[in-house]
């Protein structure tokens, strides 16, 4: 289900040039932001780190007043801005590296920031894909579950997974923008590869907004 090793691509996100009868239907990347927000949770950080900002200026409030609670408030301040921005630039470049493709015999998942790992998922081994996605931007993400017997590990799809699911771990095509668009395209895809359609989708869930 993996290519581990390649060096050169054909054609972004193909590890292989596609055999005669297999086209490209469909090719995208998640959106940075919602991948930060989604999978890094960088408000969560953020939040986070303020609210301890907060706490130590306050502590430091009462012993020696509002002087010492800036001066005590502003680097926890910096602190928390800078990570907020790392958590940031790391889902940027996770969503930069990642390319999704769906072609008319499978799914194809080109990951890895720093190593670069080219996941094959065909539909035959797909028992059954979900999407779930956001009102408002209409991103969302399209998770697939695999048929028994196919494994991949948690930390080697991470975060181009469903959340939640570490047991039985779905890789997805995460935060994609237009993802009911891309679902339709999959599950024709996959119905028309198929004798007997085995890829079906849920209705959409609205994701909460965090």
């Amino acid at each position: 289900m993996s290519d581990h090793d390649f060096a050169f691509e054909p054609q972004p996100g193909l590890p292989k040039p596609l055999p005669p009868g297999e086209n490209l239907l469909w090719q995208g990347s998640p959106d940075p932001s919602a991948l930060a927000r989604e999978a890094f949770k960088a408000n969560w950080v953020l939040g986070y780190l303020l609210l301890l900002a907060v706490w130590r200026a306050s502590i430091a409030f009462q012993d020696g007043g509002f002087g010492q609670s800036v001066a005590v408030f502003i680097p926890y301040l910096a602190i928390a801005l800078a990570a907020y921005a790392l958590v940031r630039l790391l889902a940027r470049a996770s969503a930069k590296a990642a390319i999704y493709s769906i072609t008319s015999n499978r799914v194809i998942l080109r990951i890895g920031a720093a190593l670069q790992v080219t996941w094959t998922v065909p539909f035959t081994k797909i028992a059954n894909a979900s999407l779930a996605t956001r009102p408002m931007t209409g991103t969302g993400t399209i998770a697939l579950e695999l048929v028994d017997g196919q494994h991949i590990s948690y930390l080697a799809l991470w975060p181009h997974l469903r959340p939640g699911f570490r047991h039985g771990v779905q890789p997805a095509f995460r935060c994609i923008p237009d993802a009911a668009q891309v679902a339709r395209i999959l599950s024709d895809a996959a119905q028309t590869r198929v004798n007997e359609p085995v890829v079906t989708f849920t209705a959409p869930a609205a994701v909460a907004a965090e």
